[in-house]
């Protein structure tokens, strides 16, 4: 008998005025009670409507009945015939506008806590099973992958899979792409991403540190001197924008992009960290997305009064809705309808941002309302810390140094829907491609271009 309740099973977490404090997970994990009651309210649609919005295709109720059942290696098992990451896509992928959004439950109630089941299942998986990977015999087949974040993971551990000697080059010193250093440990605690790469490792892929492709070697060289017979390129999109306004050369001015690795990356908020931060008395946060609801998250924590600017008003912010409650638990301020003009300075140091006041316009031919600036009506919020987070693009340093390769005006590679470039046996997939999206559509990506990289080396 299915369980009828209409709503999900709480996420257990950290208290607000505890958690703002620390750097630790803010939410707990279900108990393996939660997760089986959870597991009840799954109808087993027979058409399976949750994986379509799945962009790995996972076999949704498949791992959620095995959860419902107590077998939850089973379950992980499931979910590992297509996702390579579970426990990281567990916790940041939007799965309320991705495989909850299909839910049938979610029509009268709250959808299943797929996201949360997900997440459940593959903790208990690393935290029971100490069985290593095998690695498959080789095929003979030499592939390189650029980056070694979600796309980049994905790609080589499929191929890996299939016999391919992958190799990986990573630009940082670190593998694990924006996972190591975007996304901060509050939310995705590296200790697992390290698991998932020491996985990737223990089936016979090589990662190579500290190569920065354009720079250190082109992809021309790994094709013509070092055998590499396909390349996957998923570099991502680490190139940060600004608005281009007076004062934002400013001392005391980040992108979101360098403040979030100095976080996460170099651990900036321990007193022995060898890349110190400033700990802000005020830090204003430009931006609505994910990304500055963790960059405004992590200034919070470092002792900081947070407020995030944004132009336009909360219905219309693009982080998810549980980034954005968490983020007003833990106390911080949003000044809405409201955009940066100038940035204002003295001794070199930011110390105020002057601002306009704005308000939505009637719905445009696609339904979108503009933010238009309220003639006369400004405001001025001091702060001795801002934080860019207004997008970022692909790097351009790899179609600057790879001969015959396609790129859109944006920056980001062209491929066809199986990543297949402009280059013969050069793929590209995730945010180098289609500039920054989410870690899923990055996976998804990357075990698209895996499945053609196989079918062009063995034609």
């Amino acid at each position: 008998m299915p369980n009828m309740s209409m709503t999900k099973n709480p996420m257990p977490s950290q208290e607000p005025e505890v958690r703002n404090k620390n750097f630790k997970e803010v939410t707990l994990g279900y108990t393996k009670e939660m997760a089986i009651d959870e597991a009840g309210r799954c109808l087993n649609c027979k058409h399976k409507p949750c994986v379509t919005g799945c962009p790995v295709q996972i076999d949704i109720p498949a791992f959620i009945a095995k959860v419902a059942e107590g077998d939850f290696e089973a379950a992980y098992q499931v979910i590992n015939k297509s996702s390579s990451l579970p426990a990281v896509c567990g916790r940041v992928c939007p799965q309320e506008t991705q495989c909850e959004s299909k839910c049938v439950r979610g029509i009268k109630g709250e959808p299943v806590a797929i996201g949360r089941l997900e997440r459940f299942v593959a903790d208990y998986h690393n935290a029971n099973c100490t069985d290593k990977a095998v690695k498959p015999e080789s095929n003979g087949h030499k592939v390189a992958v650029i980056g070694s974040g979600p796309s980049g993971l994905a790609c080589a551990s499929d191929l890996a899979k299939k016999g391919y000697e992958v190799t990986i080059f990573e630009a940082l010193h670190l593998a694990g792409g924006v996972l190591a250093y975007g996304i901060p440990e509050f939310r995705l605690p590296k200790d697992i991403v390290q698991k998932e790469v020491d996985g990737l490792k223990d089936l016979g892929v090589k990662i190579e540190t500290n190569v920065v492709i354009g720079k250190t070697i082109s992809i021309d060289e790994l094709m013509n001197e070092y055998g590499f017979e396909s390349v996957f390129i998923g570099s991502g999109a680490g190139l940060p924008r600004f608005m281009r306004i007076p004062g934002e050369n400013l001392n005391g001015v980040y992108s979101a992009n360098e403040f979030l690795t100095r976080i996460n990356l170099m651990k900036a908020y321990k007193e022995d960290s060898t890349t110190p931060i400033k700990h802000p008395e005020k830090t204003v946060v430009v931006g609505g997305g994910n990304v500055a609801m963790d960059a405004a998250r992590c200034a919070k924590r470092l002792g900081s009064d947070v407020t995030i600017v944004y132009r336009r008003s909360m219905e219309e912010l693009p982080a998810r809705a549980e980034e954005v409650e968490h983020a007003i638990e833990e106390g911080i301020k949003f000044e809405l309808l409201t955009n940066p003009l100038e940035v204002v300075g003295e001794d070199g140091w930011v110390t105020s941002v002057h601002c306009q006041k704005m308000e939505l316009s009637e719905p445009d031919e696609s339904g979108r309302r503009r933010p238009v600036a309220i003639e006369g009506a400004f405001t001025d919020i001091d702060c001795d810390c801002m934080i860019m987070s207004i997008g970022t693009s692909p790097n351009p340093l790899i179609k600057d140094t790879t001969e015959g390769l396609d790129t859109e005006s944006f920056g980001g590679i062209t491929a066809d829907e199986f990543g297949a470039t402009s280059k013969p046996g050069v793929y590209a997939g995730g945010d180098a491609v289609t500039g920054a999206a989410t870690v899923i559509l990055a996976m998804g990506a990357g075990k698209k271009a895996a499945s053609a990289i196989d079918e062009y080396l063995n034609k």
